[in-house]
């Protein structure tokens, strides 16, 4: 694949793609593969399909769940799908672009993984182009510096022994309240 190879080079790549489609499905863009998805408009489902309206009858037949509340929610969980593409573990990271204003508001917002609303802030959202262009590029630089596993005890990554010494400390501190 042409993206993989212009990637691996050095030389980076777009890949577009559509949301419910083969590349957004079961496709991991980790590491230096994805490192930005950007995220145009809402990926609601097609809202036509005989499926879709049975099960929609369903839902709000049997537990009263509005046809409005179940697509927003689909798509938010969509968008968390696609998005998540590009940061796969512990030790991955990438920036996420939610370009649609609708983002911003609280009834989609809630709608998405806490893990992305953590960071999802208001002072990041409803930025122009050339905000977002400039947060990234810092953002990105600074996580882009290399780092050896030692810096980061104690911040973010524990070895076996801090884990059994704390582990120690919280059972001692347990049976001391006892």
């Amino acid at each position: 694949m042409y993206y993989i190879k212009a990637c691996e080079s050095g030389r980076g790549a777009v890949l577009l793609s559509v949301a419910r489609g083969k590349v957004s499905e079961g496709v991991d863009f980790d590491h230096h593969l994805g490192r930005a998805v950007l995220m145009f408009g809402i990926p609601y489902v097609y809202t036509q399909s005989r499926i879709l309206k049975a099960r929609l009858d369903y839902l709000r037949d049997q537990f009263q769940i509005r046809e409005n509340d179940f697509l927003t929610f689909d798509a938010m969980r969509h968008a968390a799908q696609c998005v998540g593409r590009a940061i796969r573990g512990k030790t991955d990271y990438g920036i996420m672009i939610f370009a649609d204003k609708r983002f911003s508001r609280a009834d989609k917002r809630s709608k998405l993984p806490k893990w992305i609303q953590e960071h999802l802030k208001d002072s990041l959202c409803n930025l122009s182009t050339e905000e977002a262009v400039q947060i990234a590029k810092r953002w990105l630089r600074q996580m882009a510096q290399p780092f050896t596993r030692e810096d980061q005890l104690g911040v973010s990554l524990l070895t076996l022994e801090q884990l059994k010494s704390l582990e120690a400390s919280k059972i001692e501190k347990q049976g001391q309240q006892l």
